[in-house]
């Protein structure tokens, strides 16, 4: 199937609005990933996760990537031993969020690259129909 430049710039321009949604998610992991709660009991900030779908484009006549919603991940929140701190539970134990900010920086990375390689796709796609135009003169 050949694609028009109208529909090369949709297919983009729709795949760098997941990842910018991506990223968005990402960033509040990250800022958050030493949130704990504020009193016994009290959960810390819980990781959320961007759940992505397929959506049938039936101008282009093809799948788009979507995010469909922004979920919480459920994996237990890991224990840290800090005895003098409010939200410690009678053991001293405090429930940490179950952010690894290494992992949430690496598929930031990931997201950050993508968009790139998109600008990129963008700009040379920009670039050749410039060329093309000035052949035709």
């Amino acid at each position: 199937m050949e694609l028009g430049k109208l529909s090369l710039f949709k297919i983009l321009g729709a795949r760098m609005s997941y990842l910018s949604e991506r990223q968005k998610v990402l960033s509040e992991n990250i800022a958050n990933a030493d949130s704990l709660g504020k009193a016994p009991g009290e959960d810390p900030y819980q990781r959320k996760v961007s759940i992505f779908r397929n959506i049938l484009d039936r101008d282009l006549g093809m799948d788009k990537v979507q995010i469909s919603k922004i979920d919480i991940d459920r994996s237990d929140f890991p224990k840290r031993f800090e005895p003098g701190h409010p939200a410690a539970n009678a053991d001293g134990y405090v429930l940490t969020p179950n952010v690894n900010p290494l992992v949430e920086m690496m598929d930031m990375r990931e997201a950050q690259r993508s968009y790139e390689a998109n600008m990129n796709v963008i700009s040379t796609s920009r670039q050749m129909v410039a060329k093309t135009l000035e052949l035709l003169k």
